[in-house]
């Protein structure tokens, strides 16, 4: 038994500001870049590689890493961990909103009625999603997204800051909106989309491209 962030960067620090904000103690933090390890993190060790976890049981962690490929691969990889969802206390979510496990929601979010997020997504500072959204599984809402009523987004996607959707628009797996983009209709997945209104700039790379 034990608790833990995976990931020892800037996004590990706003996951560990979070949970200390809500009054819960992490025993260490995990990260697999060797010059990490024996460092600090807003109080907490940096213990080692994310190998570790798979000597504990029952281990409780929260994945702390921006990249939603990455994170999805992690969580993949350590199946038997249990995920840890994390709601700051000052952001609100109706109690209709259903929030799969591995969800860290950040100070200022807002989650209105009828919204659900899948398993290890980022809702970040400040971000604002709308009634009826349906966003997948390892999606990024980077700060200050706004999302209005009844948009889908699908798995992996990401929305840049300050990034937009109006109202009933879906957006295909994979696809990055990039900062300051407003999504006005449906984007297909695996591309990278830009301006207002946001258009397909071009399909993802083959580095960049998951799975």
């Amino acid at each position: 038994m034990g608790r833990f962030v995976v990931g020892a960067g800037g996004h590990g620090k706003v996951v560990l500001s979070l949970l200390q904000a809500c009054g819960v103690a992490v025993d260490a933090v995990l990260d697999d870049t060797p010059a990490r390890w024996g460092e600090t993190l807003l109080g907490v060790p940096v213990t080692g590689p994310t190998e570790l976890l798979l000597g504990f049981d029952e281990p409780r962690a929260i994945l702390a890493v921006g990249g939603n490929a990455c994170r999805l691969s992690l969580a993949r990889r350590f199946s038997r961990v249990y995920w840890e969802t994390a709601i700051h206390p000052r952001a609100w979510v109706h109690e209709s909103v259903r929030i799969a496990p591995g969800t860290v929601v950040f100070a200022g979010a807002i989650l209105q009625p009828g919204t659900e997020i899948g398993a290890h997504c980022i809702v970040n500072t400040g971000a604002l999603v709308d009634h009826d959204c349906r966003i997948g599984e390892g999606v990024h809402l980077a700060p200050g997204t706004c999302l209005a009523g009844g948009v889908t987004l699908g798995k992996g996607v990401f929305f840049g800051v300050r990034s937009a959707a109006i109202p009933g628009v879906s957006v295909g797996d994979w696809t990055v909106v990039g900062a300051g983009g407003v999504v006005v209709r449906d984007l297909p997945e695996r591309v990278v989309a830009v301006g207002v209104p946001a258009r397909p700039l071009r399909p993802l790379r083959a580095d960049e491209a998951p799975e």
